[in-house]
C-alpha cells in the first residue's frame, strides 16, 4: 500500500511473491480462433469469354468521395464562463477599500458587490471623491477594517459585466472630414455618459 508521496510499503520483488505471480509465469491461455467472415461472394457469369465467375463485395464501397474535407463545426463557448470565483473573505459588501491601480489609485471606495466575472464593483461615492461606479480586480484592492452599513441594499440586475463593456461607437476615432480640411488633423469623440449611467451613479 501507498505510504504517501509515491512511497510504497513493499518493494516490487516483495509484491511479486505476495501476489504469487510466479505461478502464472510461462503459462499460456490459447484463444479460440475467430472464424473469418467472407468479404466477397463468387457468382457465376454466363458467356464463354467472361471468365465464368466474378467476385462481388458483400459490403459496397462508397460511391462518392468528397474532394475536400468537411469542416467540423465546434460549439463556441466562453472560456472560464463557469469558473468558480473565490473572493477574499475580508472583501464583503460595504467594506471600505483602498484602490492600488488606475486613475483613482489611492482613493478610498465602498465595495458595492461582486460581478459574475469575479470583478469587484466599487464606488466613491462620486459626490465624495469623484470616483464613479467601477469594476476592479481584487488584486488591486486593499480591504480595510472599516465597514459601511448599506442596510437592505441589493445590486440592481442590470449592473452586470455587459453594462460596463466599452461602446465601440463612442471610442471610434475616425470622423468624416469635410472637403478642404486637413487630413492630418485628428479628431477624437468625447465620451458622454448616458442618462442611465447618471441615474445609477
Amino acid at each position: 500500500y501507498d505510504l504517501g508521496n509515491g512511497i510504497v510499503r513493499f518493494s516490487k520483488a516483495k509484491m511479486f511473491h505476495k501476489k504469487a505471480k510466479y505461478k502464472f509465469i510461462g503459462k499460456k491461455h490459447p484463444k479460440a480462433p475467430k472464424p473469418k467472415k467472407a468479404s466477397v461472394v463468387v457468382k457465376p457469369i454466363g458467356g464463354e469469354k467472361n471468365g465464368g465467375t466474378r467476385k462481388v463485395l458483400l459490403r459496397r464501397r462508397k460511391s462518392f468521395y468528397p474532394t475536400q474535407d468537411k469542416i467540423r463545426k465546434i460549439a463556441h463557448h466562453k472560456t472560464f464562463s463557469k469558473h468558480a470565483r473565490n473572493i477574499r473573505p475580508s472583501l464583503t459588501v460595504g467594506t471600505v477599500c483602498i484602490l492600488l491601480a488606475g486613475r483613482h489609485a489611492g482613493k478610498r471606495v465602498i465595495l458595492v458587490g461582486v460581478l459574475p466575472s469575479g470583478l469587484l464593483l466599487v464606488t466613491g461615492p462620486f459626490a465624495f471623491n469623484s470616483c464613479p461606479l467601477r469594476r476592479i480586480p481584487q488584486q488591486y484592492v486593499i480591504g480595510t477594517s472599516t465597514k459601511v452599513d448599506l442596510g437592505d441594499f441589493k445590486l440592481p440586475a442590470h449592473l452586470d459585466d455587459a453594462y460596463f463593456k466599452k461602446n465601440k461607437k463612442s471610442v471610434k476615432r475616425s470622423v468624416k472630414r469635410k472637403e478642404g480640411e486637413d487630413i492630418f488633423a485628428s479628431k477624437k469623440d468625447k465620451y458622454v455618459p448616458s442618462e442611465q449611467r447618471k441615474s445609477d451613479q
